[in-house]
């Protein structure tokens, strides 16, 4: 399975959306308390051991408050950090710097810690053949964002969406009537490019899909001794995905299953945030 290439041609639109969600009318106190001929200088730090991402969303985030942002010694996304590194530096009008720092820093901080997250779970792999994949579990709007930040923490992308490959669903089995019958139906109009995968939950299940030749079956929310069952049915034959609760303290005991590949809803849906901060001080 491919990492899809990173590409976010509505960045600025999402970055406008988050400054008009929490500037609505205007910052109240930064227009009260802050003259608006000072400068300021700004350091972001880790508190914390990360993964960095999100920096193009935390540069848009100045860039579109003011052209007299200047931010330098930017850590590039997928740059590790410890507590007390620095980020990044900024320098502009002071009043500008405490209007965008919120939301910049909800970017980072979310971003970076789905990528340490990531970076977290693709450690415990390391030793075995299971490849780390994301799921549509995301924040509406932000997928292509927490997408990349998978994959700056060391996992790959599954689909994108709906659009670019087909899974077939237990609830599209039921309304086709059998595994058998939904595949060779998609089979039937699917592109030559874009694969098939199909979702079995038993190993009766596992052996309809087998015969029908898909591309991937997922297995979901098998136990592990169901998961070395279905890897010895598949003996190779079709690519093998492990889903559903998967912790970082299971992980490696479904990966020594020997499936193909393991996917992890908690990568996007259950990311903390991690520590980071901007400490702001006049010129």
């Amino acid at each position: 399975m491919d990492s899809i290439p990173f590409s976010h041609p509505g960045l600025d639109d999402l970055v406008r959306c988050a400054l008009a969600e929490d500037i609505g009318s205007g910052d109240i106190t930064t227009g009260i308390l802050i003259d608006a001929a000072s400068r300021g200088r700004a350091r972001v730090t880790a508190k914390e051991e990360l993964i960095l991402a999100g920096t193009s969303a935390f540069q848009r985030v100045f860039a579109l408050l003011s052209d007299d942002v200047t931010i330098t010694s930017l850590k590039p996304d997928g740059t590790a950090a410890r507590g007390g590194d620095t980020v990044c530096e900024l320098e502009g009008a002071y009043a500008t710097l405490l209007t965008g720092e919120r939301t910049a820093l909800n970017f980072l901080q979310h971003l970076s810690g789905i990528a340490t997250r990531a970076h977290r779970f693709a450690e415990k792999l390391t030793p075995y053949k299971a490849v780390l994949l994301d799921t549509r579990k995301t924040t509406p709007g932000l997928r292509v964002l927490e997408k990349e930040a998978v994959r700056l923490g060391g996992g790959t992308n599954h689909r994108m969406g709906l659009f670019d490959a087909v899974l077939i669903k237990e609830n599209h089995i039921a309304a086709r009537g059998s595994i058998t019958r939904a595949v060779e139906a998609v089979s039937r109009i699917k592109s030559p490019h874009m694969h098939i995968e199909v979702e079995v939950q038993t190993i009766d299940e596992l052996k309809e899909a087998l015969a029908a030749k898909p591309d991937l079956i997922m297995l979901d929310n098998m136990g592990i001794d169901e998961m070395i069952e279905a890897v010895a049915a598949a003996a190779g034959a079709v690519p093998l995905e492990a889903s559903g609760n998967v912790t970082l303290d299971s992980i490696e005991q479904i990966a020594a299953t020997g499936v193909d590949y393991i996917s992890v809803g908690a990568l996007t849906h259950s990311a903390r945030a991690v520590d980071l901060s901007m400490i702001i001080e006049p010129v």
